[in-house]
């Protein structure tokens, strides 16, 4: 079984949605490790009752790899860990300070860990709110989100739709006079100015033609003359509306691993009770054969009876092979390849960087999509709001600054070690004192590996320290004296 015929067998392609919905729910159900559950015949079931061979892709595997899963969560974890997310950088040091403490209080590393895992089948929608004077943000899944793009601002949303099928059972329960037992077409729509909702219609009602009624009592008009959500695309390519999924590229070989790793455990399970082959009946006809430690197996003087064993170089093979495949997966999806039992003794930052370059590339392309166009794009959007209305930070009021400056400064993927340490100091020592960079970038370049969030109070504090030391000295200088 590969790709195409997995996809195939879920049956999920409806002429209602897009093209795009069938592929996403296909490809979240890959991330979250729920391919094999439409099948309904478990791996250990190798024939029907009435004695027909069930062929291996009819069966769901017993084991499952969740490699995909795992490169994703890899690479979020280069992201967005709490060691590696990236500080804001603005010359206006009110600007970075309000946009730090933005980022602290809307939690924003945790949302974008989300955003990011989600995002990994192609796209992912944030959406962003003003409630009671404070921000907050939402992550949406963007499978029934459809963007409408401004044509002479290509970058800029004119209107976002959302629309799916639902229950009338779940529109029963959020207090919709609905038919419970009827399916009805649910939809929200964000524009500009609005964030407008709409009455639910069944199934009947809009192949009919009928139109959902605006439902004014829900809807929101937030006034602030651009779209409140953030679109991310995963990784470069795609389309305008979807990027690259993570792991696309190595579905079939995972598959491939999961059945493999099936069957040899198969394998094991005959080798620990092999099937008994007599050649000739040695009980009696009505009586029963007993295959025990303490029954002895009797058979004629031409008979003969023996065990169905499997080699145990078959199991070999079969590991040998799906190491390969691993290989070959992790390879396509630029995962983590390195081998942990290869580790001997401390390792430095940089010779991490090296042993995980693949994983490294991956987590390089999509700081651009999550970092760039994800959170520079947010606490830009809240900075514009608030020239619309008051938004308070930390319990002080938001002012609405120039944001066309701020930008991200990300920590290195691995830290270094403290013999690192010490060589860049003494490097970027001898560059400030030969006058080839100033202070400031020197301290800046060190900032990342040694916790310091904003570099100007630093200064002041390493001059404060300097004028101190200095101060010390002409004491003790005149003491001696």
């Amino acid at each position: 079984m590969d790709i195409l015929s997995l996809r195939a067998g879920m049956n999920l392609a409806d002429a209602d949605y897009p093209a795009r919905v069938e592929r996403l729910i296909f490809l979240a159900r890959v991330r979250d490790g729920q391919q094999y559950d439409h099948i309904p015949i478990p791996f250990s079931c190798e024939r029907t009752p009435g004695g027909a061979y069930i062929k291996l892709c009819d069966r769901r595997p017993s084991v499952r790899t969740g490699l995909c899963r795992t490169v994703v969560d890899d690479a979020v974890s280069l992201l967005f860990s709490e060691a590696r997310f990236p500080a804001i950088h603005s010359k206006n040091e009110k600007l970075r300070g309000a946009a730090q403490a933005l980022v602290r209080e809307s939690a924003l590393c945790e949302l974008m860990n989300e955003a990011a895992v989600k995002g990994s089948i192609g796209s992912v929608s944030i959406l962003m709110r003003v409630l009671g004077g404070r921000v907050f943000f939402e992550v949406m899944d963007s499978t029934y989100l459809t963007p409408i793009w401004n044509p002479q601002a290509p970058d800029t949303l004119l209107r976002v739709t959302e629309r799916y099928k639902v229950k009338g059972a779940e529109l029963a329960a959020l207090g919709y006079e609905v038919d419970e037992a009827e399916t009805y077409w649910f939809q929200r729509i964000w524009d500009t100015s609005t964030e407008m909702w709409f009455w639910p219609i069944s199934l009947v009602e809009a192949a009919d033609g009928k139109k959902a009624a605006l439902d004014d009592g829900r809807t929101v008009v937030h006034g602030l003359g651009f779209v409140p959500m953030v679109w991310i695309r995963n990784l470069p390519g795609g389309d305008k509306i979807d990027g690259v999924c993570t792991f696309e590229a190595a579905i079939s070989t995972v598959m491939e691993m999961d059945y493999q790793f099936s069957q040899a455990g198969r394998g094991l399970k005959y080798a620990a009770d092999p099937t008994l082959l007599i050649k000739e009946p040695a009980a009696a006809e009505g009586d029963t054969l007993i295959r025990s430690a303490s029954e002895a197996l009797v058979v004629s003087e031409k008979g003969d009876a023996k065990l169905l064993e499997i080699s145990g170089t078959a199991a070999a093979a079969v590991i040998e092979y799906v190491r390969q495949c691993r290989e070959i997966a992790l390879e396509s999806m630029h995962g983590n390849r390195t081998n942990v039992d290869k580790l001997n003794g401390a390792q430095s930052g940089r010779a991490f960087e090296m042993m995980n370059q693949g994983l490294i590339w991956l987590a390089d392309k999509l700081r651009i999509s999550y970092g760039q166009r994800g959170i520079l794009c947010l606490v830009k959007m809240v900075f514009a709001a608030a020239r619309q209305r008051e938004i308070r930070v930390a319990g002080a009021p938001l002012a609405a600054f120039d944001t066309s400056d701020l930008s991200l400064i990300w920590p290195r993927y691995f830290p270094p070690t403290y013999n690192e340490k010490f060589q860049e100091a003494q490097a970027y020592r001898t560059l400030f004192e030969g006058g080839l960079i100033s202070r400031q970038r020197a301290v800046s370049k060190m900032a990342s590996d040694n916790d310091v969030e904003d570099v100007a109070e630093e200064e002041k504090l390493i001059d404060a320290d300097i004028a101190a030391r200095t101060a010390r000295e002409k004491v003790q200088a005149a003491d001696r004296g």
